[in-house]
């Protein structure tokens, strides 16, 4: 299974969780783990990664965060599994209540400036309903202290599985103890996969 990692805002492929995942995945020869740098404006990284998936066979998806927010779009348009991480719902009222209009455009980096068409871009994206709900596994924390995960637990629920645990954060500092079930529930699809063909 080829399974791609899309990492948070302002983070990066070389973040705890993508090495935490790399590393666990350098012992399970079945899986193999992308890592793209997704430090770009959401149309460009939703075409590049949506291109990864169209190139690969038998895909999954973990998202962190925002990641999350991309994963859940591009595992509706393909209808492949993922695992969310945290997940950002709507990512476009996070980032307006973080920077606020007057300090928009914000630079995220030296080559990508967060803009409000961009913002605007995300809203029009986004899955209003899931079509494919149990292809996810949502890991939630109460204690996020960036995201309120009660709305993830209503958008995902009920069809989707949804784990939430008590305390936590929103970079889920366990989440290595976690990396064995998520890897259970993807490799579930890719069985399906297999008795499929």
């Amino acid at each position: 299974m080829n399974i791609i990692y899309l990492h948070g805002f302002q983070s990066s492929p070389f973040s705890i969780k993508g090495q935490q995942l790399y590393q666990y995945s350098q012992y399970i020869s079945q899986h193999q783990l992308h890592l793209p740098d997704l430090n770009a404006p959401p149309d460009e990284v939703l075409s590049t990664v949506a291109a990864m998936i169209e190139k690969l066979e038998d895909v999954a998806l973990v998202g962190s965060s925002l990641g999350g927010f991309y994963a859940t779009q591009l595992a509706e348009k393909f209808n492949i599994p993922a695992v969310l991480i945290n997940p950002a719902v709507e990512p476009w009222l996070l980032f307006r209540t973080l920077f606020g209009i007057e300090q928009l455009p914000y630079q995220v980096n030296e080559k990508w400036t967060l803009d409000n068409t961009q913002l605007n871009f995300l809203e029009q994206i986004a899955v209003q309903k899931l079509q494919h709900s149990e292809n996810f596994l949502v890991l939630l924390q109460q204690g996020d202290e960036v995201l309120d995960y009660r709305q993830a637990e209503q958008f995902y629920r009920p069809s989707s599985f949804v784990v939430t645990e008590m305390q936590g954060n929103h970079a889920m500092e366990n989440f290595a103890e976690k990396i064995p079930m998520l890897l259970a529930f993807l490799s579930g699809f890719e069985a399906k996969n297999k008795l499929k063909g």
